[in-house]
């Protein structure tokens, strides 16, 4: 199995999601070359050869020239799949790509079986495993699903590539969304609210609990979707990423864009009624218990201290 791995520079760095391509070369074995638009004083950790293009005559982003350089890379390498992250990058990219090589894109993968792509359905309460019928398959990874034991410290084999290709199209830069609300990301302590809080009135369970314990308090995205919190207080790949000594996950079971949200977390509390959730796996205590009366329970204790 021969792997081409799309890795991405935004704002004048390397992004970190270039390890979670290197964790899926690693897992699916065989052979990996990376394609990259960047500069060589920058490189990647990366043991293989990468092909990058110059980051100051092709844009950080215009999607004919980023798009010509890749499929003549394709052509040079012809990878079993073209590997891209799911982000805006890869949303944007990708499916040009795999429109010209009139191949098969499996999208937010999150594992691979097999050397066949898993991917979550039903609101990530499930997951399917999807087999391509094209000699190349063009995939994007979900944020968070791989990732590495070590940091890699090798060193790439360098193949500069060009093309004459240009375009009207000029990229100007990128533009942060507006900062509302509260900043999880500067907080030590957060209390987050899953599905599992059952009902919008619940929200104020949580909130307690997290002024209990001086912090501020969360939620996952199926919360902020039916707005029973604002979207400045969701943790996950959609929302903020935190980065808390402490982390209590509330009727939260543990689907990947949540995780890769508050993975950094230095110590997670769960508390959720299914022994096997997700979540439990990366929680240092997992608490089986319904939130709606361990919470109240324990908020008093610690308003007791």
């Amino acid at each position: 199995m021969k792997t081409l791995l799309v890795a991405e520079y935004r704002d004048g760095k390397l992004q970190s999601s270039i390890n979670d391509l290197i964790a899926f070369a690693g897992k699916v074995g065989g052979e990996s070359a990376m394609f990259l638009i960047g500069s060589d004083t920058d490189l990647p950790k990366f043991e293989g050869t990468l092909y990058l293009g110059d980051i100051e005559s092709c844009g950080e982003y215009n999607p004919a020239v980023h798009k010509q350089l890749l499929l003549d890379t394709i052509e040079k390498v012809n990878p079993d799949m073209v590997v891209f992250s799911h982000s805006s990058y890869g949303w944007d990219l990708a499916p040009r790509v795999t429109f010209a090589l009139k191949a098969a894109q499996v999208s937010e993968v999150v594992d691979i079986v097999d050397g066949v792509p898993v991917v979550p359905v039903c609101n990530s309460k499930l997951r399917r495993t999807v087999a391509s019928k094209t000699a190349i398959t063009v995939l994007t990874l979900q944020a968070g699903a791989f990732s590495l034991t070590d940091e890699p410290t090798a060193v790439p084999v360098v193949e500069k590539i060009n093309t004459s290709k240009t375009d009207t199209l000029e990229f100007v830069g990128f533009e942060q969304a507006e900062q509302g609300g509260i900043d999880l990301t500067k907080e030590q302590v957060i209390v987050s609210a899953g599905r599992g809080i059952g009902k919008p009135e619940n929200i104020s369970v949580i909130a307690d609990l997290a002024k209990a314990l001086q912090g501020e308090y969360g939620a996952s995205r199926p919360v902020v979707d039916s707005e029973w919190a604002d979207h400045n207080r969701q943790v996950g790949t959609t929302g903020q990423t935190v980065s808390p000594k402490l982390y209590v996950a509330c009727g939260i079971s543990g689907a990947i864009q949540h995780l890769a949200g508050m993975k950094k977390s230095e110590f997670v509390v769960a508390v959720n009624t299914d022994k096997d959730a997700p979540i439990g796996e990366v929680a240092d205590v997992l608490v089986v218990a319904d939130l709606k009366q361990f919470v109240p329970v324990l908020t008093e204790k610690i308003q007791a201290l």
